[in-house]
């Protein structure tokens, strides 16, 4: 029973857990204006980027002005 105590109590950090969605890794893909891109890779980009729309809640990019 001690035992028991005394691994629940180190279970207590103080810091409050929050859920996560998984998308603290995640970013969204930028390709350069240089990159040269088979119809494919640019697909799955932009599955990609769209996926993390859904599920992270990423804006829509805007168009750099130079």
């Amino acid at each position: 029973m001690l035992l028991l105590i005394a691994l629940l109590a180190s279970c207590k950090t103080g810091q409050e857990i929050k859920p996560s969605n998984g998308c603290e890794w995640v970013k969204p893909i930028f390709p350069s204006r240089d990159d040269q891109l088979t119809d494919g890779t640019a697909r799955q980009i932009l599955d990609h980027d769209e996926t993390g729309r859904q599920i992270c809640g990423w804006s829509k990019p805007t168009k750099e002005k130079k």
